[in-house]
């Protein structure tokens, strides 16, 4: 292990089966985080808990749709059944929907995206705050929802209402000491973004990147481990964009 910051602590990630859950899945334990990984497919969690268990620490595996209210309480109770009690969550898993003009955009694709992002990630942390004393909580948001990208209006509606969600919370459970921020991150190479971004647009936006390349999910998991981390012990409320100076703007010379 690099370190122990996570010695003795267990965390709560969703949509862990891949991209940037299975990224902070992977840098916590080599730090020493027990982790409950919820993920909708059992053989990617299983492949991530062989991955941490070849680490040196413990995971167990909750196949769950976070919009199944009723499956995501049974994976709660099974985390309180495993390890006792939670000292962090990244709420992680999301979904982007289909791009297209707000114009043009189905009140249906807005339900799936609401019922997923916003209805999902609240009822997951509204679980998990029982089995947490003091601690700290990671909404994965995104730059959308202070930046634009034409065609992501819908999901970057329902990010937004995350950031505003994390901030009330904040607040809320301040005085328990469980913190909770968000991290946004920029366009990061996930397979879930690889659905949507064709080599010559990826290119394109990296271009545009201050560090002339798009981000990986590595690229994110450091932040997150620092969030949930003591190292961040006064950090809360805020939102913090891994998007290697993407949203900065401006011409590139």
């Amino acid at each position: 292990m690099i370190n122990s910051r996570f010695n003795n602590k267990n965390i709560l990630i969703t949509g862990a089966g891949t991209g940037m859950g299975k990224a902070a899945a992977l840098r916590l334990a080599t730090e020493g985080a027990q982790l409950a990984l919820i993920g909708r497919s059992e053989e990617p969690l299983q492949q991530v808990v062989s991955e941490v268990e070849s680490l040196g620490t413990h995971a167990i595996s909750l196949p769950c749709d976070i919009t199944d209210t009723a499956a995501l309480s049974n994976a709660i109770q099974l985390i309180l059944k495993s390890f006792g009690r939670l000292d962090g969550v990244f709420a992680n898993a999301g979904t982007l929907g289909e791009f297209c003009p707000v114009s043009d955009t189905a009140l249906s694709q807005l339900d799936s995206l609401i019922d997923t992002n916003l209805k999902g990630t609240l009822a997951t942390i509204q679980q998990s705050l029982p089995l947490m004393d003091t601690g700290a909580i990671v909404i994965n948001a995104s730059w959308t929802a202070s930046a634009v990208m034409p065609g992501a209006g819908a999901y970057a509606a329902t990010k937004g209402a995350l950031l505003s969600l994390m901030k009330t919370l904040a607040v809320e459970k301040g005085q328990q000491n469980i913190r909770v921020n968000a991290v946004s991150p920029g366009i990061i190479l996930t397979p879930m973004a690889s659905e949507v971004l064709a080599p010559e647009l990826s290119r394109k936006l990296a271009d545009h990147t201050a560090l002339k390349r798009n981000g990986t999910p590595s690229d994110v998991s450091g932040t997150i481990a620092w969030l949930l981390s003591d190292d961040a012990a006064f950090v809360t409320g805020q939102e913090i964009i891994i998007d290697g100076g993407y949203t900065i703007g401006g011409v590139r010379l």
